[in-house]
């Protein structure tokens, strides 16, 4: 979503609508991948819900046609662990992300300006550790110190047994081991029997490494991570030049 189908503005160009209508009359399958909240992504293509496979909250959380297909919860005692540990690193601000909706206690505008950007539903709390109907998609730390080398360094140690992601210049995502946008892609062409060759996907940041690796034909955006750039087969234009669109574009023949 953020650096490749969208521009930097956030926005989706009009043009997509088009070519989402040809694809559809190919049997192509189209999937919204993002470490955005479900109910966001959801909002962000509300005439085409049940027409899209939606891969939430960096793969902990797949979707389609409002039925759950995946949910890779975190077991709440790690959770607890992690929280406690993410209240300890200067300049960060938490997002517990839950199947119901998205946990804050920090209200201070600059966070919540960045916040709104990718969650829909969220509810302010006084402690997030005191949270406990609800499964655990995904931790998110808004480090306005910048991920990378701020509170990725904290987390970067227990990559053997959680998923630790910067997906962003400032986003650093802590999920279960097992929760990943390449898994969750894999569940879905096992699913509806697509295979790695029938499979094309973009990316721009790290979160996106494991879903390219499942696919033959992945791109990296222009303004991509270079990590990702190594990684893709294809190389497209930057989100704001539309890369993505001139893709498809040549994909369905317009």
């Amino acid at each position: 979503m953020d650096g490749t189908l969208l521009d930097s503005k956030h926005q989706l160009n009009n043009e997509f609508y088009l070519i989402f209508e040809k694809l559809k009359s190919l049997n192509i399958l189209f999937c919204a991948a993002s470490g955005r909240q479900y109910y966001n992504i959801l909002n962000q293509f509300n005439q085409f819900q049940d027409e899209i496979i939606f891969i939430a909250e960096n793969g902990s959380y797949v979707v389609y046609k409002g039925q759950e297909l995946l949910v890779q919860a975190m077991d709440k005692a790690v959770t607890r662990e992690l929280l406690l540990e993410s209240k300890q690193i200067d300049g960060v601000n938490i997002i517990l992300c839950g199947r119901k909706t998205a946990y804050i206690e920090n209200t201070a505008p600059e966070f919540v300006n960045r916040l709104n950007l990718y969650y829909d539903k969220v509810e302010v709390v006084d402690n997030l550790l005191h949270i406990e109907n609800d499964d655990f998609l995904k931790i998110a730390l808004c480090d306005f110190q910048g991920s990378e080398n701020n509170s990725y360094r904290h987390f970067k140690e227990k990559q053997d047994s959680l998923q630790v992601k910067v997906s962003g210049n400032i986003w650093l995502d802590l999920s279960h081991k097992l929760a990943n946008k390449g898994r969750a892609l894999q569940y879905v062409q096992q699913k509806f029997g697509v295979t790695t060759l029938q499979t094309m996907a973009f990316g721009d940041f790290l979160n996106d490494i494991e879903m390219l690796q499942e696919a033959t034909f992945s791109f990296a955006m222009a303004n991509a991570h270079d990590e990702v750039k190594k990684t893709a087969r294809y190389h497209a234009g930057s989100n704001d030049d539309g890369g993505v669109f001139t893709i498809l574009r040549s994909v369905v023949n317009l």
